[in-house]
C-alpha cells in the first residue's frame, strides 16, 4: 500500500511539474466581474495582447458582471487553479463585499492566488450637465434644497463610487437617492442621457465625457489635483478633508497556482503593466500605474479591508 501511495503522490508532482512547465498550451480567460465599459474592464482589456505576447496564447477578457462584482469572483474561486483562469477585480470585489454582502460565497484574503495591485485612480464628482452647481459648495446647497430627492448613480452598492456617496452625504450633512447600477458603463451612459443628476465615477471613465462637455466635473476624491484636470479642485480642498479615496483594480486567480505558473503569470502582467504603450493608455486615462508584487498585494488588502470595515460600520453603510 505504501509503495501504492508513494507512486501515486510521485506521478502528481510530476504531473504538476509538467503542467507549470508547458504552461500555457491553450486560451487564458480573465474573468471581469462587471459589464463592458467600466474602468476594470477598460484595464482588463488594455493589458490582453501584452500578456498575450508574453505568455504566447490569446488572453480573452469575459465579463460576468452581477452582484457588484460577486458573481464573476465566485467563478473563479471555484474554478481550476492552473492558470487559465484569471480575476481582474475592483476594490468593490477586493474590499468591501465582505461587509455589505451576507453570505458571501468567497473570501478575498483566503480563496485567491493574490498576484497584482495592478493601478489606482481617484474618484470624480461629476454631474449631468442640467445641475445647477458649478462647484462642490453649489452642489452642497442644491442637495440641502432638495434633499433626499436628488439620484446619484453607482457602478454598484458597495462600490468606490457607493462609498464616496455616502461618505460625501455624511460630510455635507445631505442625502440623496442612490441608484446602483451593475457596473460603471451603464451608470456613466444614464448620467450622460440626464436619467441620473450625480455621481462619484473613476476619473479614467468619465475623462472624455468631462472634456466633451457632456458631464461636469466639481472635484476630485485624491490627495492632489490630477494632472489630467488640473483646474478641478480635490473635495479636501472644497473643505472636505476627510474624503480621500481612491478606486483600484487588482488581478488574483484560484488558490493553488503552482509557482512557475504563477511566476509566468506575473511575469506576463509586469510586462503589460511596464509596456510604453500600455502605460500611456492608462496614464492618458487618469490611471496611476501600481503593479505591487504577491506580498504587497497581501498587505496592502488587510489594510483595505481594515479601512473600509470600519467606514461601512460607521456609517451605517447597506445593500439598497
Amino acid at each position: 500500500m505504501k509503495k501504492i501511495l508513494t507512486a501515486a503522490l510521485t506521478a502528481l508532482v510530476l504531473a504538476t511539474g509538467a503542467q507549470a512547465a508547458g504552461y500555457p498550451d491553450k486560451p487564458v480567460t480573465n474573468i471581469v466581474p462587471f459589464p463592458p465599459g467600466g474602468s476594470t474592464d477598460m484595464l482588463a482589456r488594455f493589458m490582453t495582447q501584452k500578456m498575450a505576447e508574453k505568455l504566447g496564447q490569446p488572453v480573452i477578457v469575459e465579463n460576468k458582471p452581477g452582484a457588484t462584482g460577486a458573481i464573476g469572483a465566485t467563478q473563479v474561486k471555484r474554478a481550476a487553479p492552473d492558470g487559465y483562469t484569471l480575476l481582474t477585480g475592483s476594490i468593490g470585489v477586493w474590499a468591501v463585499n465582505p461587509f455589505l454582502q451576507k453570505n458571501l460565497a468567497y473570501d478575498p484574503a483566503k480563496d485567491f492566488d493574490l498576484l497584482t495591485v495592478a493601478v489606482r485612480a481617484p474618484n470624480i464628482l461629476v454631474t449631468n450637465p442640467n445641475v445647477p452647481a458649478k462647484s462642490v459648495g453649489e452642489l452642497v446647497a442644491y442637495l440641502k434644497s432638495k434633499q433626499g430627492k436628488v439620484s446619484f448613480a453607482s457602478s454598484g452598492a458597495g462600490s468606490s463610487d457607493h462609498l464616496s456617496i455616502a461618505l460625501f452625504w455624511q460630510q455635507t450633512g445631505t442625502t440623496g437617492i442612490h441608484v446602483p447600477y451593475k457596473g460603471g458603463g451603464p451608470a456613466i451612459s444614464d448620467l450622460v442621457a440626464g436619467h441620473a443628476e450625480v455621481s462619484f465615477q473613476n476619473l479614467n471613465a468619465v475623462i472624455g465625457h468631462i472634456k466633451a462637455g457632456k458631464l461636469k466635473a466639481l472635484a476630485t476624491t485624491g490627495d492632489k489635483r490630477s494632472a489630467l484636470l488640473p483646474d478641478v479642485p480635490t473635495l479636501a480642498e472644497s473643505g472636505y478633508k476627510d474624503a480621500v479615496v481612491y478606486s483600484w483594480q487588482a488581478i488574483g486567480a484560484p488558490k493553488g497556482l503552482p509557482e512557475d505558473v504563477k511566476a509566468k503569470v506575473l511575469d506576463s502582467m509586469m510586462s503589460a503593466l511596464k509596456d510604453p504603450d500600455v502605460a500611456k493608455k492608462l496614464t492618458d486615462l487618469g490611471f496611476e500605474i501600481v503593479a505591487s508584487s504577491p506580498k504587497e498585494f497581501a498587505l496592502f488588502l488587510q489594510m483595505e479591508l481594515a479601512r473600509w470595515k470600519t467606514v461601512i460600520e460607521v456609517g451605517h453603510i447597506t445593500l439598497d
